[in-house]
C-alpha cells in the first residue's frame, strides 16, 4: 500500500525517496525518447563531408549512436547493481573502504583521463611538437605519482572521509568549510566541460542540435552520477579504462601501420618538434606551467577521493602510483597521434580536432564505434568524479555538520541530492558557454595555491594554526587573481604560492599564542 505523504506522516522519508525516483524516471524517460527519436531521423549528408559511412546511411539507426546508447545503458546497469550494496554515507563516499589495488589504479587513471586528455593533448602536440605534452601527459602523470609516493599514505592513515576533514582535524571547522568552497568552482566547471563534450559527441552523430544534445547529456550524467557512489564508479572505471585503452590503442596502431611503423613516424618529425622544452616563456614560464597541474593535482578532491576508499594505506599509495604510470603510458598515444597528424597532412580548423579527424580517416565503421566509446568512457569517468567528490564534501563537511541528527540513510540521500544539484549547475554552465577550456584552466588554479601550502603544513608539521590557514588560503587566491587579471604577470600562480607561504609563516610566528 502506498504511504500517505502528509507533513506529519511517519513515512515522510519513504515518500520523498519515491518522489525523487519518480522524477528521475520521468526525466530519464523523456531524454531517452528524444534520444531514440534522434537516432531514427534520417541523417543529413552534410553531417559527414568527405566520408560516407556511419552517420551517412539515410534511414535507420546510426551505428555510432546505437553503440553509444548500448554502452551507456551497460554502465547504468552496473551502477544500479552495485548501488544495492550501499546503506550509508560511508558506503557512497568511500565504498566502505574496501577497494583493492586494481580498482584504485583504474579509478585514478579513468578519473584524470578525461576527453581533454584525448583531444587537447593531441592537439597541443600537433601545434607545438613534443613541448605541447609537457603539462599533459607528463606534468599530470608526475603529479599523480607524487601524490601516491608522498601523500596518499599520510592522508589515508588519518581516517578521513573527505579531503576537507583534514582541515577540520588540524585547524578548525571554519577552515574546513573555506576549503570546500574554494575548491568547488574547479570541480563544477570541469564537470561542465565534460557535459558539453558529451553533448558535442551526441550532436555530431545525430540530428540533434547542440542545446538538445547537451540537455540529454546532462540528464544522463546526472542520473548516472546519482545512482552509484564510489564503489559503482570504481567498478565502471575498470570497464571505461579498458575502453579508453582499447580505442586509443587501435587508432594508434592503425595510424602507425599506415605510416610504416612508429619509428618511421618519429624519423619524419623535425628534430626541433621532438624537444620537450622549447624555451618559450623561459625557465619561469616552464615552472609556472608545471606548478599549476602539480600543485592543483596534489589537492584535487577528485583524485584524493579515489584512494581514501582503499582498504589499506599501502593499497592507496600503490594504486595511485600505478594509476599515474598507466596515465603516462596511455597518454603517450595522443602524443604520437599529434606528431603523426602533422606529417599525414590531417588538415583541421582547430588543432584539437586532429585526433578525431585521424579516427574518421583511418578507422572503419566498427572500429570507429570503439573509438567513440573510448571518448564517452573518458567523459563518464571524469564527470562522475567531478560531481561525486565536491558533492561529498558539501554534504559531509557542511550539510551534515549543520544537521548532525541525520541518520545514515538521510546522510546518504543528502550527498545524492547534492550531486543532483551540482549536476544542474554544471548543465547551466555547459549550456550557456561558448567554450570553457580556458575556464577549466582558470578553475584549476583558482584557490589551489593557498590550499596546497596549508595542506603541506597540516600533514607534515604542527607549525601554525587556524589564523595561518585562513591567511594562506585567502592570500594565495587573491594574489593569483590580481597577478593574472589585474597585472597580467607572467607567473601569477607562483606568486600566489609565495604569498600563501609567506602569509602562513608570518602569521604563525607573529600570533603563535592565538593559533
Amino acid at each position: 500500500m502506498r504511504p500517505r505523504c502528509g507533513l506529519s506522516s511517519r513515512n515522510a522519508q519513504v515518500c520523498i525517496k519515491q518522489r525523487i525516483r519518480g522524477e528521475l524516471w520521468r526525466a530519464g524517460r523523456s531524454a531517452f525518447a528524444l534520444f531514440v527519436e534522434s537516432l531514427l531521423v534520417p541523417t543529413s549528408p552534410t553531417m559527414c563531408p568527405r566520408r560516407q559511412g556511419l552517420g551517412c546511411r539515410g534511414w535507420g539507426m546510426n551505428g555510432v549512436l546505437a553503440g553509444m546508447l548500448a554502452y551507456v545503458l551497460v554502465q547504468f546497469a552496473v551502477g544500479i547493481w552495485v548501488s544495492r550494496r550501499m546503506a550509508s554515507e560511508a558506503d557512497y563516499i568511500l565504498a566502505g573502504r574496501r577497494l583493492g589495488t586494481a580498482l584504485i589504479t583504474f579509478s585514478v587513471f579513468a578519473t584524470y583521463f578525461g576527453a581533454e586528455a584525448i583531444v587537447a593533448s593531441g592537439g597541443a602536440v600537433y601545434d607545438k611538437g613534443l613541448a605541447g605534452a609537457l603539462v599533459d601527459p607528463f606534468g599530470y602523470a608526475a603529479a599523480i605519482v607524487i601524490v601516491g609516493v608522498f601523500f596518499a599514505r599520510a592522508l589515508w592513515l588519518r581516517g578521513l572521509t573527505t579531503f576537507a576533514d583534514l582541515f577540520r582535524q588540524r585547524y578548525s571547522p571554519g577552515v574546513e568549510r573555506l576549503v570546500v568552497i574554494v575548491l568547488l568552482p574547479g570541480s563544477i566547471i570541469w564537470a561542465a566541460a565534460q557535459v558539453r563534450a558529451f553533448g558535442q559527441v551526441l550532436s555530431a552523430n545525430s540530428s540533434l542540435g547542440l542545446a538538445s544534445a547537451i540537455t540529454i547529456a546532462a540528464v544522463l550524467v546526472a542520473a548516472y552520477s546519482v545512482v552509484g557512489g564510489l564503489l559503482a564508479d570504481a567498478v565502471t572505471d575498470v570497464v571505461q579504462g579498458i575502453a579508453v585503452m582499447a580505442g586509443l590503442l587501435i587508432l594508434g596502431v592503425m595510424v602507425a601501420i599506415h605510416m610504416g611503423g612508429p619509428t618511421t613516424v618519429l624519423a619524419q618529425v623535425e628534430p626541433e618538434r621532438l624537444k620537450l622544452l622549447d624555451g618559450e616563456g623561459g625557465a619561469l614560464g616552464t615552472i609556472e606551467h608545471l606548478a599549476i597541474p602539480v600543485c592543483g593535482t596534489i589537492v584535487a578532491v577528485e583524485l584524493i577521493s579515489r584512494f581514501l576508499g582503499a582498504r589499506t594505506a599501502h593499497v592507496a599509495a600503490a594504486g595511485t602510483v600505478i594509476g599515474g604510470a598507466v596515465y603516462l603510458c596511455v597518454g603517450m598515444i595522443p602524443v604520437f597521434l599529434g606528431l603523426a597528424g602533422a606529417k599525414l597532412g590531417a588538415e583541421v580548423a582547430d588543432a584539437e580536432q586532429v585526433v578525431p579527424r585521424l579516427a574518421e580517416i583511418h578507422l572503419p565503421g566498427a572500429l570507429h564505434i570503439v573509438f567513440v566509446g573510448a571518448v564517452v568512457s573518458a567523459i563518464l569517468s571524469a564527470v562522475h568524479a567531478a560531481l561525486h567528490a565536491p558533492a561529498s564534501q558539501i554534504s559531509h563537511n557542511i550539510i551534515v555538520r549543520l544537521l548532525p541528527q541525520l541518520p545514515d540513510r538521510g546522510r546518504l540521500w543528502a550527498v545524492r541530492l547534492t550531486v543532483m544539484a551540482l549536476s544542474v549547475v554544471a548543465f547551466l554552465i555547459a549550456i550557456t558557454s561558448e567554450g570553457i577550456h580556458e575556464l577549466v584552466e582558470t578553475a584549476s588554479a583558482f584557490g589551489s595555491a593557498g590550499v596546497f601550502v596549508t595542506a603541506l603544513f597540516a600533514l607534515f608539521s604542527r607549525f601554525g594554526g587556524p589564523r595561518s590557514a585562513y591567511v594562506s588560503i585567502v592570500a594565495g587566491m587573491v594574489v593569483w587573481a590580481a597577478g593574472k587579471y589585474a597585472l597580467g604577470l607572467a607567473a601569477p600562480y607562483l606568486l600566489g604560492l609565495s604569498a600563501a607561504l609567506v602569509g602562513y609563516v608570518a602569521v604563525a610566528w607573529l600570533k603563535p599564542q592565538r593559533d
